[in-house]
Order: C-alpha cells, then sequence, then structure tokens
C-alpha cells in the first residue's frame, strides 16, 4: 500500500466513526421525541380522564412507584447497552429485600443487612456472567434457568411468606426528604452516577464498543469477557440493592414481589432508546422509559381499570418500543446513507 494510500485510509477511518456518530446520535434523538410525544399524549389523556391526576400528590405516588423499577432499570441499561440482557433481576430483586427483612428481624446491624443483601446480588450477578462467558451459554437461557433458581430461593428462604419489617425504624429510606420518599432521590443519584460513567469514562466507551461489535472490541484489546462479567456484577447488585428499598417502602419482604420486573425494566430500557443488539442506549432515555412505565400504571389505577389490564399495557408499550426501534434503525440508515461519500 503507497504512503498516500495510508494517509487516505486514517483520514477516512475517522470520518466513517463520525458519520456514524451523528447518524446514530440522529436516530436515538428521534425515538426519544417519539417516545416524549407519546408521554404527553398520555398525559392529555389522563387528565381528562382522572381528575386527580395532574395533582402534585398524585406527581409524588408515580415517582414514588417507579423509583424501584428505575433502580433495576439502570442495571438493566448497561447490560442491553453491552447486547445483552438480565431476566434474573426478577428473582433478585425480592431475595436481597426478604434478606435485608430477615437480617434486621434477628437485630442485624441495618448496614451489615443492606451489605449482606447486595452482595448476594453480586453473586447472582457473578454467576450470570460465568455461565454467559466461560460455559459459553445464551444470555437467554442463563438468565431464565437463574430467575427460577434465585426466585425459589427467595420462596425458600421466607418459607413463601412475606416477611415483615418488627420494626419500622429500619427503613428509614421510606421516609419523605423534601416532599419524597428518600428512595427516589437515591434513584436520581444513581441516575447521575450511572450517566457520567457511560457518557465520560473508559468504561461507557468501552462498553458501547463491547455493544457495538463485540469482535473489533476484543481484537482492539478490550477484555470482553470481563466488561460481560461487571454488566451482569452490576446488574445484581443493583437489582438486590432496589430489593432492600422495596423493602423500606413496604416494609416487608415477600418473594413474589418484583416478580414482572424483568419484562418491565427490558421494555423501560428498549422505550428509551436501547436495542437488543447492543450498542445504544442512554440513562435519560431508561428514566423516559421508567416514567412512561409508571404514568400508564398510575393513570388506569386512578381510572379504576383492573390490575390485570396494565399487564396488557406494559405488552403494548414493549410492542410500541420495538417498532420505534425499528423507526430509529431507518432513520440510520438514511442519514448514514445520505452521509456517504
Amino acid at each position: 500500500m503507497t504512503a498516500a494510500a495510508d494517509g487516505a485510509t486514517a483520514v477516512e477511518a475517522p470520518a466513517v466513526k463520525r458519520q456514524a456518530t451523528v447518524a446514530r446520535g440522529a436516530a436515538q434523538a428521534t425515538q426519544l421525541l417519539g417516545v416524549g410525544g407519546f408521554y404527553v399524549i398520555l398525559i392529555v389523556f389522563f387528565a381528562a380522564k382522572a381528575e386527580n391526576f395532574l395533582t402534585a400528590p398524585n406527581a409524588v405516588n408515580i415517582f414514588s412507584n417507579i423509583a424501584i423499577l428505575g433502580i433495576v432499570a439502570l442495571g438493566q441499561a448497561i447490560v442491553l447497552i453491552s447486547g445483552g440482557f438480565d431476566l434474573s433481576v426478577s428473582g433478585t430483586v425480592p431475595l436481597g429485600g426478604i434478606i435485608y427483612v430477615e437480617l434486621v428481624n434477628h437485630g442485624q446491624n441495618m448496614f451489615v443487612a443492606i451489605a449482606v443483601a447486595v452482595a448476594a446480588g453480586l453473586v447472582v450477578g457473578a454467576a450470570n456472567g460465568f455461565i454467559i462467558t466461560v460455559l459459553g451459554i445464551n444470555p437467554l437461557i442463563t438468565t431464565l434457568a437463574t430467575v427460577s433458581i434465585i426466585g425459589g430461593l427467595a420462596f425458600t428462604v421466607s418459607n413463601g411468606l412475606t416477611v415483615t419489617l418488627t420494626n419500622p425504624d429500619d427503613a428509614p429510606m421510606g421516609l419523605n426528604l423534601w416532599g419524597m420518599p428518600r428512595y427516589v432521590w437515591m434513584m436520581f443519584l444513581l441516575a447521575i452516577i450511572a450517566f457520567v460513567a457511560l457518557r465520560y469514562t473508559v468504561f461507557g466507551r468501552v462498553l458501547y464498543s463491547v455493544g457495538g461489535n463485540r469482535e473489533a472490541a476484543r481484537l482492539a484489546g478490550i477484555r470482553t469477557n470481563g466488561i460481560t462479567t461487571l454488566v451482569y456484577v452490576l446488574s445484581g447488585l443493583l437489582s438486590s440493592f432496589a430489593g432492600v428499598m422495596l423493602a423500606h417502602q413496604l416494609l416487608a419482604g415477600a418473594p413474589s414481589v418484583g416478580a414482572t420486573m424483568g419484562l418491565q425494566s427490558i421494555t423501560a430500557v428498549i422505550l428509551g432508546g436501547a436495542s437488543l443488539a447492543g450498542g445504544t442506549g442512554g440513562i435519560p432515555g431508561t428514566l423516559l422509559g421508567v416514567l412512561v412505565i409508571g404514568t400508564v400504571a398510575n393513570g388506569l389505577a386512578l381510572m379504576q381499570v383492573p390490575t390485570f389490564y396494565q399487564q396488557i399495557a406494559t405488552g403494548a408499550i414493549l410492542l410500541l418500543a420495538v417498532g420505534l426501534g425499528r423507526v430509529r434503525g431507518t432513520v440510520e440508515r438514511a442519514i448514514w446513507a445520505r452521509s456517504a461519500p
């Protein structure tokens, strides 16, 4: 290859990268605008149908109800960006809550109980990462298996019963701070940390690289198996911590509470701009997706719609998210074709 060809390639590579970044950014902005428009329609609809929807107490109620799902969705977003997904959160959330309640009820220090519960989530995540990377089992099969195991363990530890906190003082995160429960502010704090990590750190750049093209990332020297294990560990940590926050909210731990977190968190993250193929998505979009799901549930409840219809609504929202993802892909390809030399 001539020096001129080498120079042309060196100039072309950054240009191609910039084109891809612009196309991807524009496509994701298109999806977020679509979701934002859909959310405005939801607000108008529920405001017309439910008298108390547009009130400050109801806004606090919405944020209180989405906080736990929001924490879980942060971990799910990291996993989806890397090119995987984690169904085991549906078992890790109740397990974390039950472990916390059992420990504090038996006299354990609150912070030690939180540490043990979160450590259980770490073990679940590490097991998922090991099975996926070392044993080579598909993430769907792996996390389907582990959600069954962990969910069964949650029922075993609690004897299939709801375990109530004997001392309400062991649930300080359920108390209000500046008008909202403390676990809501914890969700926002974790979201800020996740946003900074994904946007401004090496970890974030590596994560998007692995999700965008795993083989290219490996050839570039990135330890893809290590990153994969790490994202499942983070998901497990956040899910078990969400279970602890749920125990603070309910003043109890229950093996069946949180069983829909897997589907709901994946729906929220995809709705917010992520893709099952990996390499796309972010924290602002994830929070918007969580807010959509929470607002739908709240609005339907105010309209006195039976709760099982909310499951139908979640499925419909997932289909909407996939449809918006296809629109995003079309926009991205169109922008790429137009900007390509």
